[in-house]
């Protein structure tokens, strides 16, 4: 790739005060430099416009857009209408990104072979329970086969976080769908890839995304995340795998197995002790990486907030699509 083509840089950002400094701050410092930073505003009620507007002062390759909705996917294509380069690269608000994480991204399109390339998004922890988040996100325990999580070698994936993409591609698969609130990365992907493309893993370009750092926040995330993903799954009910369903499952399973066991508590926890066992060996195995007994002690309760939040999700989603059809019909 000559040095001097210009690459469109992309951050979506709604009230992100207080980490949208050091990503753009992550994003100026890229080893290429020609690069168009559309930084696309939600109606940030924050300092969020105001931080842009400190870089822009200093650096006058930074753009600011204002999006009439607080919706990802309309961000990223009125960033996508303002794109005046052949490749966009996506950046997370919540993220830091190692200076080669442009040129790595691009040279990998360049290459022909892929629709998408994205890198491995590793979490970064300031609480105890922030590094407890971290380290559980970056288990196949907690995460299942997201590979961009806890990949170690470049190989063909069927999603990739934020990701780096050619603009052309993006305007004839006719941008993100502005119709989903989550889940809108994985919707893309996945028409991409029915579309005949590859999506390329590669763990050398790095993303340090900004985890949440408590339990209860984790728990509201991966809500939005199930709940997100029965918009997905009713446009492409193939989109659907295994790891996509085992939350629900079990969400279902320790419910009803609750109300006919309540006044039976011991057959109850028999019912539940094989996820008890797994959640204690994934923890153990787990909290080996981490250095403070206080970080280590989260981290069964992040195994279950994701699981347990993303099926609750998940169900909440398929009652709110039932009452808006029933609705509908009516």
């Amino acid at each position: 790739m000559p040095d001097d083509e210009l690459v469109t840089l992309v951050i979506p950002a709604l009230n992100e005060e207080r980490f949208l400094g050091p990503c753009l701050d992550s994003v100026r410092q890229q080893d290429y430099p020609n690069l168009q930073i559309v930084v696309v505003d939600g109606g940030s009620t924050d300092g969020t416009v105001g931080v842009v507007r400190q870089h822009m002062a200093d650096d006058d390759r930074i753009e600011l857009l204002h999006s009439p909705r607080r919706n990802i996917p309309t961000q990223l294509n009125l960033a996508v209408a303002q794109a005046r380069s052949r490749w966009l690269v996506r950046v997370d608000a919540h993220s830091i990104v190692d200076p080669a994480y442009v040129r790595l991204s691009v040279e990998r399109l360049t290459e022909g072979r892929w629709g998408g390339v994205g890198g491995r998004k590793d979490g970064v922890g300031r609480t105890s329970a922030g590094r407890a988040i971290a380290a559980a996100m970056a288990s196949r325990f907690g995460v299942g086969n997201s590979t961009y999580h806890h990949g170690t070698e470049p190989q063909e994936v069927d999603h990739i976080p934020f990701g780096a993409y050619p603009v052309e591609l993006i305007r004839g698969l006719g941008g993100w769908d502005e119709q989903l609130s989550a889940n809108e990365d994985f919707e893309f992907d996945y028409r991409l890839r029915k579309a005949g493309h590859v999506l390329l893993f590669d763990p050398a370009i790095v993303i340090k995304w900004h985890s949440r750092q408590s339990i209860r926040d984790l728990f509201r995330q991966y809500h939005r995340y199930g709940r997100g993903k029965v918009d997905v799954a009713r446009l492409h009910p193939e989109s659907m795998s295994l790891r996509h369903v085992v939350p629900p499952a079990f969400v279902a399973y320790a419910l009803v197995g609750g109300l006919i066991l309540w006044r039976r508590p011991l057959r109850l926890l028999a019912l539940l002790a094989p996820y008890g066992i797994a959640i204690t060996a994934a923890s153990v195995d787990t909290g080996r990486d981490l250095e403070s007994p206080a970080d280590r002690a989260y981290v069964p309760l992040a195994f279950a907030a994701m699981h347990v939040g993303w099926g609750l999700g998940f169900w909440s989603g398929l009652l709110r699509t039932a009452i808006s059809r029933r609705r509908s019909a009516s």
